[in-house]
């Protein structure tokens, strides 16, 4: 029997362990090849979203979930023409709360965008005691989730619903008084942590 022969396997094999620890490449003793990694949010579309391009109306921007913050997405709303400030800030409003309730279109899913804005809320202008920008949701802002209302609040400043200083005026169904809601740097950066800060406002 070549005693060389069977020594030069088990030699073999440490030498390479030496240099693979000289390397900086560690071993392991589990398997490795459980398939591609689990994707992750990219928030970032490839291309352009044709359903957004192909939709008449008022070319508007309203914020969606992506990760741990808020992105923006074009999008657009109709207004019946004749209509009246008042009338048109509560029609652009409605309008922006139905897209941002629509679930976000395959290519933006895929990128990981979502919406936690839930379906079938309803906006109506202020009341004889209300400031004349106020809008009143049919869920009180108090009882949205914080990225909803995140949502609803940022992408209503950003819009011909909010005043000229980029805030906007909310309130809800009830007697509840009406809140003066911003949206900064620190709402689109955390929504889930961050709520959007408000204030208290006098009425008319």
């Amino acid at each position: 029997m070549n005693v060389r022969r069977l020594l030069s396997v088990p030699l073999l094999a440490g030498v390479l362990g030496a240099l693979a620890a000289g390397c900086g490449i560690r071993a392991t003793e589990v398997p490795t090849d459980f398939g591609p990694a689990p994707s992750r949010a990219n928030c970032s579309l490839t291309s352009p979203d044709v359903t957004t391009q192909t939709s008449r109306g008022i070319p508007v921007q309203v914020f969606l979930l992506c990760g741990s913050s808020l992105v923006t997405v074009d999008r657009t709303v109709r207004v019946a023409e004749g209509a009246t400030d008042t009338e048109r800030r509560v029609l652009v409003a409605q309008g922006l709360l139905d897209v941002l309730a629509e679930p976000p279109s395959p290519a933006e899913a895929e990128a990981g965008y979502e919406t936690e804005v839930p379906g079938g809320t309803t906006v109506s202008g202020p009341r004889p005691t209300d400031p004349e920008d106020t809008l009143r949701l049919s869920t009180p802002p108090s009882g949205l989730a914080g990225p909803a209302l995140a949502q609803i609040v940022c992408t209503f400043s950003d819009s011909a619903a909010a005043e000229g200083d980029g805030s906007v005026i909310l309130g809800g169904p009830g007697d509840e008084a009406p809140r003066r809601y911003g949206c900064t740097e620190q709402v689109r950066a955390r929504p889930g942590a961050a709520e959007p800060p408000s204030s208290g406002v006098s009425g008319n």
